[in-house]
């Protein structure tokens, strides 16, 4: 499986792609960031980043596409932008028809070091080890792009036989009649 993992921003977007299946050695296949001025018109950076991303695209031909979730922090300013670039990277992606799956970022941190709480430092040492890599890829943006595609990597094979139990099982039983509203009794021995 190969798998584009994106680390979604405006002013650094994280691009990382890794080979591999789970249970096996995984191979990094190219990593960097999508960079824009931040003094830039926000058009004119989204289509750099989406410029950067179909380049990454064309040159990895990854099977999978992997987003990190939007999540809401303080600094709606930042959100938003992390959303835009979120939003170009699965465009970039549908439109090719390439899956794209969203993972948030606690999912990532306990997938690629077994705490959700771990920071960058411990993620950057976790890539770089389970990547066989010299030094943590820079700056975090890449190494947090990497971990991306690991995570998916790692989760979706489970993810898939979930998908599929859900569905068989909502095959396997019939849809059900809506209810009748229960009937009201009237009161004994009254009298209008």
């Amino acid at each position: 499986m190969r798998v584009l993992g994106v680390d979604p921003g405006l002013t650094r977007c994280g691009v990382g792609v890794v080979e591999g299946v789970a249970g096996r050695p995984l191979t990094m296949l190219g990593v960097g960031v999508v960079r824009t001025p931040a003094d830039a018109d926000l058009g004119h950076r989204l289509v750099a980043v989406e410029q950067g991303l179909e380049q990454w695209l064309d040159e990895h031909r990854p099977e999978f596409v992997a987003v990190e979730r939007v999540f809401s922090q303080h600094n709606v300013r930042t959100v938003m932008g992390t959303a835009q670039a979120s939003a170009v990277a699965i465009l970039c992606a549908s439109r090719r028809g390439i899956p794209v799956a969203l993972h948030t970022p606690s999912e990532v941190k306990a997938a690629v070091t077994g705490s959700g709480r771990a920071d960058k430092a411990q993620v950057g040492a976790m890539v770089t080890r389970l990547l066989r890599l010299d030094a943590p890829p820079r700056p975090a943006d890449a190494a947090d792009a990497l971990a991306l595609a690991i995570c998916h990597i790692w989760r979706a094979p489970a993810q898939n036989r979930l998908q599929q139990a859900v569905a068989a099982q909502a095959a396997r039983t019939p849809p059900t009649a809506p209810r009748a509203p229960a009937a009201r009794h009237a009161s004994k021995g009254r009298t209008a």
